[in-house]
């Protein structure tokens, strides 16, 4: 059984001031290391096999500094990336529903196009990884796409958000993935707010 844990990359000054960031590359804000750092300690190398990141640098460095505590081999998908949104990065929530209030973003990857770019990445992780452990540092749209396919739109977060450095759980049984947890964030206890 190949069981992935996914886990959203670490905050950046553009989460915490409600920006979309889509693929624009943002760096990790204190706070993001500090939560990457607490989600590393956290974790025992001996239930992990292989450490996957997102090219982008938040969670590429996210996943390093996981990694830092686990000391796994270390891979970079862009598969994993985050959705695309176009017109619609870099704009404050407030910002996006004045311009796009349907919040269609001109130039936007299409819903079709991530999701299958996405589920093509874990079928890549399956063959490549099959009846591993892999711990998979991705996107808050990434995590939450993967989760409404596999639980075949039973779980809807509607107003809750992936929490920063949350860990989801899949699994692949009899052919297919399961859906084992979500959004567990209790080793976020000891990082202070900022």
């Amino acid at each position: 059984m190949t069981t992935v844990y996914l886990v959203r990359h670490g905050e950046t000054d553009w989460n915490a001031e409600k920006r979309m960031q889509g693929q624009t590359d943002i760096p990790l804000n204190s706070k993001g290391i500090g939560q990457a750092e607490a989600c590393g300690a956290s974790l025992l190398a001996s239930d992990y096999d292989v450490v996957i990141s997102s090219g982008l640098q938040r969670a590429r460095k996210t996943a390093e500094i996981i990694n830092s505590y686990l000391q796994l081999p270390f891979e970079v998908m862009d598969d994993f990336a985050e959705r695309f949104f176009g017109d619609g990065e870099g704009l404050t929530m407030e910002e996006r529903s004045k311009l796009y209030p349907d919040f269609n973003y001109p130039n936007q990857e299409e819903l079709d196009v991530f999701a299958k770019r996405i589920m093509t990445g874990l079928e890549k992780v399956q063959e490549k990884h099959a009846g591993k452990r892999v711990l998979l540092v991705a996107h808050g749209q990434v995590i939450y796409r993967i989760l409404k396919i596999i639980s075949r739109d039973q779980i809807d977060l509607g107003k809750q958000k992936i929490e920063n450095t949350s860990i989801s759980t899949i699994a692949w049984e009899n052919g297919d993935w399961v859906l084992k947890d979500w959004n567990r964030v209790e080793h976020l206890k000891q990082v202070k707010k900022a």
